[in-house]
């Protein structure tokens, strides 16, 4: 700022823009109350430098004050030059990151619904003082909350609020937030348009040379499960790749231990069960030592998917027990029904079909699976709401709420039935399980839905209906991921 006053007391000019005017007022009226509180008259405040009469011309907000008037009051009312002119305490930020971080640890080690109450204490006051950046990390932890408790659209709005607020500022600064709006239309059983908002990103970042080694790992790590339950393969392995090129350069083992949970996932569906079992084991290293519990029931939960598909079934139900267990205690209501199925097939598989549907009825008993619409539009429109998530803390999967996973609960559901006999059962649960994954694009999961709809169909000689069940599987299966998305993203420089 130009230093427009003479220094012995004459008016330094006047402001000139009603920007100007704005701020110059807002300046004046926060020295005459910094004055008063102190006790100051304007004389005492202005000496030796400045007169009496150019803090009251000053007050009344009729002149801009120059940075050397600025400085010169600021140390006479005893507080730094950046509070003066902005009203930022550098106490009151230093406090309100300090708080943010506290309910970090408290979304970590503790329930989502306690530390939400702390990031909503940090929100309210720093937007009380104006702090927009404290404010967007306590919007961002309001959203990672959420999340956990699976309030999906409450999520969505919260990420959706930090967006705007910093719109301003560069696109790495954002990527938390579009990442947790991918993960929660993903949860939502919206897999196309979280690719989208993923794939999008990359793109932006890397056409406008904003190669952001945290932003891109980010982004990287969170697309590996929608292109997994895509049946995108290809694409998934090869942001597994890029993430593992990337990580050398982030200095984050939080998000390091995210990314050996998605390389595994890739790991497991190519077969190399050990390798992603060891993948897992350093995740799961890396979350002990940092106490993020619910991270580490997702490695649990991750190592008995891979017990799973190795056949050791006694140790993937104890592991899949252990996350569930660990779940439910943080009151992860959402993640703790995800499990459950999983459990469910593994019990079957054991033989304990009358447990594992036990298990997998209750958490179906509000899913509107058969009526449920294809509500997925254009990739650059956001999904239209089908329904409303279930109310917190309410156990649970809905259309909009785990659809993957409430579409394999029927597909288990339908194989018990099947088993027994109960042909009208399992037909009705299969073609529940085909409408909710229709909805998401999991293609892998609908090819193999269609080839057990189709075997039951001609096992009952309804010929022409098992042949129209295959032709649909054969088309989800022909090129898995392909017919829903766009070229791939640009790849960074490595």
């Amino acid at each position: 700022m130009a230093d427009r006053s003479a220094g012995d007391g004459r008016t330094a000019g006047t402001v000139t823009g009603a920007a100007g005017a704005e701020s110059t007022a807002e300046i004046g009226r926060r020295v005459l109350r910094l004055r008063t509180e102190r006790g100051f008259t304007q004389r005492q405040l202005a000496e030796p430098a400045y007169t009496a009469a150019y803090v009251s011309t000053l007050e009344a907000g009729k002149v801009r004050p120059s940075e050397a008037a600025l400085r010169h009051l600021a140390d006479r009312l005893g507080i730094s030059y950046e509070e003066l002119t902005t009203g930022r305490s550098p106490r009151d930020a230093t406090r309100l990151r300090a708080a943010v971080t506290d309910a970090r640890r408290a979304l970590a080690t503790g329930a989502a619904e306690d530390a939400a109450m702390l990031f909503a204490e940090v929100r309210d006051e720093a937007e009380r003082l104006g702090f927009a950046e404290e404010r967007s990390a306590a919007l961002l932890g309001l959203g990672d909350c959420a999340l956990e408790t699976g309030d999906l659209t409450v999520a969505r709005d919260h990420f959706e609020a930090v967006e705007r607020l910093l719109a301003g500022e560069p696109l790495p600064r954002r990527i938390p937030a579009i990442r947790g709006r991918a993960v929660a239309h993903l949860l939502a059983g919206e897999l196309r348009y979280s690719c989208y908002l993923l794939e999008s990103s990359i793109d932006e970042l890397n056409a406008s040379g904003l190669h952001d080694p945290y932003a891109l790992l980010l982004l990287y790590t969170a697309a590996i499960a929608p292109y997994m339950d895509m049946g995108a393969h290809a694409r998934a392995v090869r942001a597994a790749e890029l993430a593992l090129a990337l990580a050398p350069s982030v200095d984050d083992p939080g998000l390091i231990a995210r990314m050996h949970r998605g390389v595994a996932r890739t790991l497991i569906a190519e077969g190399r069960t050990a390798e992603a079992d060891a993948s897992l084991a350093k995740a799961q290293e890396l979350y002990e030592q940092l106490r993020i519990h619910t991270d580490l029931a997702h490695c649990h939960w991750m190592r008995g998917y891979v017990h799973a598909q190795d056949g050791n079934l006694e140790r993937a139900e104890r592991e899949l027990r252990t996350a569930r267990d660990m779940l439910a205690s943080k009151r992860a209501a959402l993640f703790t029904v995800q499990v459950e199925v999983e459990l469910a097939d593994v019990l079957r598989r054991r033989g304990r079909t009358a447990e594992a549907e036990a298990l997998l009825l209750p958490l179906l008993a509000s899913t509107p699976a058969a009526g449920a619409a294809n509500t997925a539009g254009e990739p650059g429109e956001a999904p239209s709401e089908a329904g409303t998530d279930a109310a917190p803390g309410q156990a649970g999967l809905t259309a909009d709420r785990g659809a993957v996973h409430a579409g394999g609960a029927h597909r288990l559901l339908g194989l018990i039935a099947d088993e027994r006999g109960d042909a009208e059962a399992a037909e009705e649960h299969y073609c529940a399980a085909l409408s909710l994954l229709e909805r998401t694009g999991a293609a892998g999961d609908l090819a193999d839905l269609c080839r057990l709809l189709g075997d039951l169909l001609r096992r009952e000689g309804r010929q022409e209906a098992a042949m129209d069940a295959y032709r649909t599987g054969l088309g989800h299966r022909a090129a898995p991921g392909t017919t829903t998305l766009g070229p791939a993203p640009a790849e960074p420089p490595m």
